[in-house]
């Protein structure tokens, strides 16, 4: 998949190599926290990610670097129509801005009222920030990746996808760190993990803590005509259909943390 490494690179120049890497490392652990229901950090994550985001633009847009400016300050200086403006077309810059605008004031000032007893609202807000995060996040993408545009749009694509907590690597190995999984089920997990580049067979049988027979079973199963949650692609590799990504959501998301 992709990963901060490549992002980085691709990314920067245009942007600051600094204030890139920390928004970055925003992303990614707003994203993680989020995954890990760790709510009301992940909402703090938001502001931060705001606030490095809006630096970004100002730098883009007035050519001047300030790696601590004030979020409203950067803001101003992109929403002011009497000066010349670098980032064309500025209706894309103002997108941004507008929807970091309402990611920083929603996240400061949220109320204590609430629908109902039940209603969640740290679920519930966490959700729209991470959501308004990750719009900014791939729009900026699209804008400043030096890359071509099938491979940003693949970047985009798998900036949507969870994150596996479950997952760690180790000397340059992959491991499920769960024991309560079955085998179709690390299966799924790992080519999860590695979104549309895929495992072969060989990678699954390094990762997987199986027998080689449990894992040729398990992918048959999985690949069968009544089954259909992974392909063989042409290139010899596995990844994840739609059914099988379907499945990883709905009923595997709780399995992508760790025990």
């Amino acid at each position: 998949m992709i990963d901060k490494t490549r992002l980085l690179s691709e990314l920067s120049p245009p942007l600051d190599h600094l204030l890139c890497s920390q928004l970055l490392d925003e992303f990614i652990s707003a994203e993680r926290r989020y995954i890990q229901r760790d709510w009301e950090p992940a909402e703090l994550d938001g502001g931060q990610f705001c606030e490095i985001l809006a630096r970004i633009y100002y730098h883009l847009d007035s050519g001047v670097l300030s790696q601590g400016k004030d979020f409203d300050d950067c803001c101003k200086y992109l929403e002011n129509e009497q000066v010349k403006h670098k980032v064309q077309p500025r209706r894309d810059a103002i997108h941004v801005i507008r929807v970091l605008r309402t990611i920083y004031k929603f996240r400061s000032q949220r109320g204590a009222v609430h629908i109902s007893p039940s209603y969640q609202p740290n679920h519930m807000d966490s959700k729209l920030v991470i959501e308004c995060v990750r719009w900014a996040m791939n729009e900026t993408l699209r804008l400043f990746w030096s890359g071509d545009r099938e491979s940003v749009a693949k970047a985009i694509r798998e900036l949507l996808q969870f994150d596996v907590p479950s997952v760690g690597i180790f000397d340059g190995v992959l491991l499920v760190q769960r024991t309560d999984l079955s085998a179709e089920e690390e299966l799924l997990v790992l080519l999860h993990y590695a979104g549309e580049e895929g495992f072969n067979r060989t990678d699954l049988g390094k990762y997987a803590q199986r027998a080689p027979s449990t894992i040729t079973n398990a992918l048959k199963k999985l690949a069968s005509p009544d089954c259909r949650q992974i392909v063989l692609l042409g290139s010899g590799k596995y990844r994840l259909t739609d059914l099988g990504s379907r499945r990883v959501r709905e009923q595997l998301s709780t399995k992508l943390l760790l025990q």
